[in-house]
Parts: C-alpha cells; structure tokens; sequence
C-alpha cells in the first residue's frame, strides 16, 4: 500500500514537473513572435499550448532514451525518481524566478542523476549513453541552429532586397504563426515525452511494468496535459528575455528563428535525443542577431544564458541528490515524499502567484 502511495505521488510530481516545464519554456515557442508583434501574447500562447498537446503523440522515441539510456532501471526507486524530479523542479523554479532561459530537459536529467547516484553509486549511470544521448547534442544543437538560422537571414534579406518594407513586414508576420506552430509542435514532441520516460521509469522500478512493455496511453495522455497547461500558464519574465534582451528582432529574424529551431528539434526527436529547445531555439535567436551584425547581440547577456546552462546538470543533481538525502532520512516509503511534497507544493504556489504581474506588464507592453 505505501509502494503505491510513494508511485502516485511520484506520478504528480512528474506531472508537476511537466506543469513547470511548461510555462518556462512557453518563452522558446512564443518570444519572438509576441516581440515582433506578429501575434498577441494571450494568444501565441494559446496556439502554442495546443500544439505542445498535440505534439507529445507524433513520437516516444525520446521517452524511450530516459526510460532506459540514462540510469539502470533495474537499480532505481520510486524514491530516487521522486528525488530527481525535485531537483528538476527546483531549477525551473529558480531560472524561471530570474528570468534566464535554461535547459528542463537538463534540469530534469541532472536531478535523476544525482539522486541516482547518491542512491546507488557510480556503477547505476549509463555514462557513455548519458555523454552521447545528452552532452554531445547540448554542445553541438546550439551551434547547429545559431549556424542553421544564420545563414537562413542572409538568404532571407536577399530574397526580400528592394521589397517594400511594410509589405514584407507583413508577410514575416504570417510566417511567423506558422513558424511558431512548427516550433510548439517540435517543443511538444521533445519534452512531453521527458515526462513521459520518468514516469515510465517509476513505474519499473515499482514493478508495474517491465522495462519491455510500451508507454500507457493515460501516460502519454497525462504528460501531454500537463505541458500544455503549463505552457498556457506562462512564463512571461523568460519571454521578455528571449524576445527583446538578446537581440531588437524584426519579424523575419523571429520567422528565421522559429523555422530553424522547430526543425532541429523535429529532427532530433525521431532519432530518440533529448533536446534542450531552450539551447536550440536562444542559438537561433543569437544566430540570427549575429547574421544581420555581431554588434546587434548583446553578448553579456548571452554569456550569463550560457552560464546558466552550463549550471544546469551539477546544480540540479546537487538538489536532487539532497532531495534523495532528505527522503532517506525521513523514511522513503512515505514519510519521506510526503513531506517533501509539501514543501513543492508552497514554493510552486509562491512561483505562481510571483508570475501574475510580470505576464500583466508584459500584455500591457503589447
């Protein structure tokens, strides 16, 4: 009876997970958008909470690479996944709290790896899948859509020369609606299925299913609710950071941008890698600044984005290995979660009521 206690509140908190997931991210689908005014907040954000649902059916590729590719399934607990996903959470909550843009998907990796290696040691991490499913694409994603984006202004400019520059304002406009469902689609089909995998995690290591069996349909059903809500709420303050701190971005460096992203991360989701559509979708917003002129990025804020990312994976699993502490002494079958519930609980309710005035100002702003 407390296993399943201890799965249930593991399956809300993953969910919980994927609710913050959401609104921390809604900044990489609707930034550029709503800064070039080529679509109201209210409603970049509806369109991208749809597609983020929609999203999360089109593959499980990348469920399947947490589920079994990054730890030993046959060496975790609920407890440990419970742990990981505190850490997870607590980064969201912090980046999102200072407005910088950094990497769920890492934040989430991060805190399953140091729960799991508080637990279990060394010898239960997949190092060289971790390093080749996780770290590599980190480092080369970004500069993949800094250099995809880059070279598509260039073109874009060209194509557009001598054009009357309203009309062309216009059209970039448009294009960007459609851009901007590619990368929510792209964003849904990445990260709902992060979720996914842990929950599918927990429910191995609980014996609920075996390490063989496929993703349950309320799984996939319930990840995908989550992050689309989560979407809808909003994270206004990394919105404002992605939209108008980086670079001033016109609508055709915001088309250009969306594009090159959405289709990187669509690319990456049907071989099973695990994006960060934060790293892909800020190098393309940077790779489209620096195109036009490197002087049109403010690279100070570049680089405490970077710093940021660079913090994600230790600082996570430094929380979630505490988190994993904390539950241990307490009792894991649960005493333990519980009362660590209850703390999530207060600081996910003080971050929500935190996010109301910064998405008033922003709709104000337009």
């Amino acid at each position: 009876m407390e296993a399943d206690l201890v799965l249930w509140i593991v399956v809300v908190t993953a969910l919980v997970f994927a609710f913050t997931n959401g609104f921390h991210d809604t900044a990489n689908a609707v930034a550029t958008s709503v800064s070039t005014r080529a679509m109201r907040p209210r409603s970049a954000v509806a369109l991208s909470a749809v597609l983020n649902f929609a999203g999360a059916f089109l593959s499980l590729e990348v469920a399947a690479t947490i589920a079994d590719d990054i730890v030993d399934a046959a060496q975790v607990t609920p407890a440990i996944v419970f742990a990981g996903l505190i850490g997870g959470i607590a980064w969201n909550l912090a980046t999102w709290y200072f407005g910088l843009p950094s990497s769920s998907s890492h934040a989430l990796i991060g805190g399953v790896l140091g729960a799991t290696l508080l637990a279990q040691g060394r010898e239960a991490i997949h190092g060289a899948e971790l390093i080749a499913t996780v770290v590599i694409p980190a480092l080369v994603a970004p500069v993949v859509a800094f250099a995809v984006a880059g070279a598509g202004i260039v073109v874009t400019y060209r194509l557009v020369a001598g054009r009357r520059a309203a009309r062309v304002t216009r059209g970039f406009r448009a294009g960007q609606v459609a851009s901007g469902a590619l990368f929510s689609l792209s964003h849904g089909t990445n990260d709902a299925q992060k979720t996914m995998g842990v929950i599918f995690l927990a429910l191995v290591a609980n014996g609920t299913l075996s390490e063989g069996d496929p993703v349950p349909a309320w799984v996939v059903v319930s990840a995908a609710l989550a992050l689309a809500l989560g979407t809808y709420a909003g994270g206004w303050r990394i919105i404002r950071t992605l939209g108008t701190r980086i670079i001033s971005m016109d609508p055709a460096q915001g088309f250009v941008a969306q594009g090159s992203g959405g289709a990187v991360i669509l690319a990456a989701s049907q071989v099973g890698v695990p994006l960060s559509t934060t790293h892909v979708i800020s190098g393309a917003v940077t790779g489209a600044g620096a195109a036009k002129r490197l002087s049109a990025v403010r690279w100070g804020l570049a680089g405490n984005i970077l710093l940021a990312w660079l913090l994600t994976l230790p600082a996570s699993a430094l929380v979630g290995g505490a988190a994993y502490a904390l539950i241990s002494l307490l009792g894991e079958e649960a005493a333990g979660p519980i009362v660590v519930s209850v703390v999530l609980v207060v600081l996910l309710a003080v971050a929500l009521a935190r996010r109301l005035p910064a998405g008033r100002t922003l709709t104000a702003e337009g």
